[in-house]
């Protein structure tokens, strides 16, 4: 599993109009599934991004858990996009819809057990996603 994770002052979803998920300060997670990943990919993951030392404080850097901050989960097949020939993209290290989506909502409630409020997209629809990067501060993690 991929996840492009940023700290954000704030951050947003919006499908057909309509926010669909949103938070302030905390993280935002665009999470990509390859064909490989699993249940223990997705837990490892939201534990990853959880557990990140990414925010200053005077006694030194903290996670979202440490801070009980928010983080919003964006599903994001495109992180597993091979652009190494030509100029079209290929998808075929993504995991298919039916594979992914399970796993994406794995590493949601995996984040949820750990007590995060977590908001969400929605898998498989055309997103708008808003956010207003602090740092900027954004990194990209593999489990």
């Amino acid at each position: 599993m991929r996840a492009v994770v940023s700290r954000v002052a704030s951050a947003s979803v919006t499908v057909d109009g309509a926010v669909v998920g949103e938070i302030g300060r905390g993280l935002l997670a665009l999470v990509g599934v390859g064909h490989e990943d699993d249940a223990d990919r997705a837990r490892a993951l939201a534990r990853k991004v959880h557990e990140l030392r990414v925010f200053p404080t005077e006694e030194g850097a903290r996670s979202a858990a440490d801070l009980a901050l928010p983080v919003l989960v964006v599903s994001q097949f495109t992180l597993y996009a091979d652009t190494r020939k030509g100029r079209r993209p290929s998808w075929d290290a993504a995991a298919p819809g039916e594979v992914a989506e399970p796993l994406v909502d794995e590493v949601v409630g995996e984040l949820r057990r750990r007590g995060a409020r977590v908001g969400t997209g929605v898998f498989g629809a055309r997103m708008q996603v808003s956010s207003v990067n602090d740092g900027p501060m954004t990194l990209l993690l593999e489990v």
